[in-house]
């Protein structure tokens, strides 16, 4: 147990919780405000993932073509989740929470065979950005640039995420429609435009978080539903609905999650849901959330 493999470990959590957290902070966001647990969450982070590869692809000459398609895939999943949200999810809002579940849980077998039959079913991925593509030496171990980069990119967006859900209109909205809708509507809030911007936020981290993953990771079928479990698991240790609940219920998650690896290699998937189930215990409603009455 050296200095340089303490230091590589909590680097490895850093990353991956980063990268959860940009996943799961939507899906708390619109279970916070919408009362929705959105399973197709998984489903457009895989979606962005691919749209970063085909507008690489498309891009591939071009100078800063990994930035342009990073956007471009937020942004196309955030259309579609906005269509999703005004077409169809909207119908089933005074519905038992069964049916959403159910209805999301189809968009994801739905959107799952529409990226087979789009991109069919080969491993592929993306290079790093050259800006980013070298790495340095942090206490006897290497940090690439690109994983610095994700490092500082998570606490930014919760900063930034913070600021707005507190000092801004559209903030306090949210937080008032997240304790009383009705009241919300009733003092003439347009509360159904409000849930369309929330969930088409939550599409653009989702579809960002996609295409940041590229160049770490394979894009494959299949991976939506891996992150989706990951993510309810953030959430759940976090508090369902709390926004910095989230983000350090993805911290407690990557770093339980790589020492785990390192302590207990065939355990480490074990720790995790241990520790989910310990927290479910102690606090049903997690780590900062608040209890549902």
């Amino acid at each position: 147990m050296t200095i340089s493999l303490i230091a590589a470990q909590f680097l490895s959590g850093l990353t991956t919780a980063m990268f959860l957290f940009l996943i799961a902070s939507g899906l708390s966001l619109v279970f916070g405000v919408m009362r929705v647990l959105n399973f197709a969450h998984g489903s457009f982070y895989m979606i962005g993932a691919y749209m970063a590869w085909q507008v690489v692809t498309w891009l591939q000459p071009t100078g800063g073509a990994f930035w342009i398609a990073a956007l471009a895939a937020g942004v196309s999943v955030a259309i579609l989740g906005g269509i999703v949200e005004r077409l169809l999810l909207r119908h089933l809002y005074g519905v038992e929470e069964l049916y959403q579940l159910l209805f999301t849980y189809a968009l994801v077998l739905i959107l799952g065979d529409a990226a087979k039959f789009t991109w069919g079913t080969d491993q592929l991925s993306v290079h790093r950005p050259p800006v980013l593509d070298g790495s340095f030496q942090w206490l006897g171990t290497t940090v690439p640039y690109y994983n610095l980069f994700i490092i500082l990119l998570g606490p930014a967006i919760a900063i930034v995420g913070g600021l707005i859900l507190s000092r801004s209109s559209a903030g306090r909205l949210l937080r008032a429609a997240a304790f009383d809708r009705e009241m919300v509507g009733a003092l003439g809030a347009n509360v159904g435009m409000l849930y369309t911007g929330m969930f088409v936020v939550s599409s653009f981290l989702a579809g960002l978080a996609g295409a940041l993953i590229t160049p770490i990771e394979s894009v494959v079928p299949g991976m939506d539903v891996q992150i989706i479990v990951d993510a309810f698991i953030v959430v759940v240790i976090g508090g369902l609905g709390s926004f910095w609940g989230t983000f350090w219920g993805a911290m407690i998650y990557g770093q339980t999650l790589s020492f785990g690896i390192l302590a207990f290699p065939q355990l480490s998937v074990f720790a995790v849901f241990a520790l989910m189930a310990v927290v479910l215990i102690v606090r049903p409603w997690g780590l900062m959330g608040r209890p549902i009455r």
